[in-house]
């Protein structure tokens, strides 16, 4: 059976959209996400996904993907689904947070940068939350 996960998230991310909310997706980095290193924190990277921040962004039951700048460099983005720990509004910090399932293995990279540096694996630790008061729920 799917997860109802990757429906949460588009939903969320629609309901963010339709209210002109910036929506935000938080994501545990490790070896499967493809995004750039120098912006990972604590194995960790917040991604503005919103209309006007992504090129070609698609959300599937897999993954989340799209095309984005980070200081004035395009990159392609790909999180797989079970990675995202929340998506919420920047502005008010409405949304949903998740329960993360996967581990990932000991000392697998977590991103891969300009120099092909990997980043430590992140710790077991869950990310810390979203700005301003946030109204998440975990969702199992």
């Amino acid at each position: 059976m799917v997860s109802t996960k990757p429906y949460l998230i588009r939903a969320i991310y629609e309901w963010c959209v339709d209210q002109g909310f910036t929506p935000y997706l938080a994501v545990q980095v490790d070896e499967r996400a493809r995004v750039p290193s120098a912006y990972v924190r604590d194995g960790q990277i917040v991604l503005n996904i919103g209309p006007d921040a992504t090129h070609q962004l698609v959300m599937d039951n897999e993954q989340v993907s799209f095309q984005a700048r980070f200081n004035g460099v395009a990159h392609q983005i790909a999180v797989p689904v079970d990675s995202v720990a929340a998506i919420y509004a920047r502005e008010n910090g409405q949304g949903m947070a998740f329960e993360l399932q996967h581990v990932p293995a000991a000392g697998a990279p977590a991103a891969v940068g300009k120099t092909g540096a990997a980043d430590t694996p992140p710790d077991d630790t869950p990310p810390p939350p979203p700005p301003r008061g946030s109204h998440l729920k975990v969702i199992k």
